[in-house]
């Protein structure tokens, strides 16, 4: 018996950052060891709520960035001092991959889930940091005891997590909230707020006639009918449609098409496909040196599309969700300073450290349940955040959704501007 509550205590120890006192017994039921790594608090007495990150660790293309996330909401954890208004809150991050997974092993995220929900101490999860994993863990989160559980996300783009629109899978977002109450909410531009965007760039370079091309794929269509959408309101003309595939190999009777239609700009959604270097370069030459051409972020980074279509793609602007950190707030430049920017439109310390933020702000205002906590996250307002200043809508959406815009400029892409057209311009 004395061997087994030896065991049981070293799982409960708390690990607390440098300068922040010494080694505690947490309150809270630690989560299993086997998937998480221990609790953190370094706050005075006991925590009586806990909160878990669900990213990527073991997966090791995905492992350094996403050290430095958890590392940044350890750093909003002290900030606080391990207090979110009257309530004591540890912390425990918790991987949702394997070593040959990529980011968010779907079996692993479900697991994860039912583990989040049977522990009774978790009032709230931040993460995840793919959608797929998001979509699988959600329903399970949601219709947790005491729940619904929240989720909150640095990262997740996939549209149908939070709102139904263009190419959204049958049933969503519904299926994601079999307790009839809502529970996400994301700190990052969803797909189709790109797409707006990227329209409301055309729009700022004084484009009034566009031809828009899709891959026929579902990020592509994502992004294509906002883009569409917005433009119209935007007053910016859509002279011609059209799409490639993915494994063609010539484009030249797709560019005299646009090259006939005479626009001043082409908005390519979807994906850079393996020979889409010749797309770029086929289209330069049906159009001339002028009109301007514009991708989301299936064509990142803009100096993996320098290295595709080499002088075709000089000045050809490619955008990406989120703020690099020269545009972040004061607080959100010292992270990035201290653990580093991550990769644009894929979260990142400072947006992991917003989510943290926002989760800690619902805790704070609610009634210390997980029901309470999930109520309060949509009433939650950041003035200013480390983003700036916003709120999550009705869906769970942030209503700032900043878009970086690079320009391929030799071999690499310069930032040129931020973009943040009014929310909701992407669903008209």
């Amino acid at each position: 018996m004395r061997i087994a509550w030896l065991c049981l205590a070293a799982a409960a120890l708390v690990v607390i950052p440098a300068g922040l006192g010494g080694v505690r017994h947490a309150a809270v039921e630690p989560l299993p060891l086997s998937t998480c790594s221990p609790i953190v608090y370094g706050g005075s007495g006991s925590p009586s709520l806990l909160i878990a990150s669900d990213l990527p660790i073991a997966a090791f293309q995905f492992r350094s960035t996403t050290l430095r996330m958890q590392k940044a909401i350890e750093y909003v954890l002290a900030r606080h001092r391990y207090r979110a208004g009257r309530y004591a809150v540890a912390y425990q991050p918790c991987d949702d991959s394997t070593a040959e997974s990529d980011p968010g092993d779907l079996t692993k995220c479900a697991a994860n889930a039912k583990t989040y929900a049977a522990d009774p101490s978790v009032v709230g999860v931040l993460g995840t940091w793919n959608s797929p994993c998001t979509g699988v863990e959600l329903p399970i989160l949601n219709r947790a005891e005491g729940g619904p559980l929240a989720l909150v996300s640095p990262s997740n783009t996939k549209v149908g997590l939070t709102h139904a629109g263009i190419a959204t899978d049958r049933g969503e977002p519904g299926r994601y909230y079999p307790s009839g109450k809502r529970s996400f909410a994301r700190v990052i531009a969803a797909d189709d707020e790109q797409g707006a965007a990227d329209a409301f760039l055309a729009s700022q370079l004084g484009l009034r006639r566009v031809f828009v091309l899709d891959d026929r794929e579902s990020y592509g269509l994502t992004v294509v009918g906002p883009f569409v959408s917005a433009a119209k309101t935007l007053h910016v003309k859509v002279v011609g449609r059209a799409s490639w595939a993915e494994e063609q190999k010539s484009f030249k009777t797709l560019a005299r098409r646009v090259g006939a239609a005479q626009p001043d700009g082409v908005f390519l959604g979807g994906f850079a496909c393996v020979a889409c270097g010749a797309l770029i370069e086929q289209l330069r030459a049906a159009l001339g040196p002028g009109p301007v051409l514009i991708a989301p972020d299936g064509w990142a980074p803009a100096s993996n599309l320098a290295k595709l279509a080499g002088t075709a793609s000089q000045g050809m602007y490619v955008t990406v969700p989120g703020l690099p950190a020269s545009r972040l707030g004061s607080l959100g430049r010292g992270i990035a300073a201290r653990y580093g920017t991550g990769h644009l439109g894929s979260g990142g310390p400072a947006y992991a450290a917003q989510a943290a933020e926002a989760l800690l702000a619902a805790i704070a205002r609610s009634a210390g349940t997980r029901a309470s906590v999930s109520e309060q996250l949509y009433k939650v307002r950041m003035q200013p955040g480390i983003l700036g200043s916003f709120r999550f809508d009705r869906n769970g959406d942030s209503t700032l959704a900043p878009v970086t815009v690079f320009r391929v400029q030799g071999a690499h892409g310069r930032v040129d501007r931020v973009v943040t057209p009014p929310h909701r311009l992407a669903r008209g």
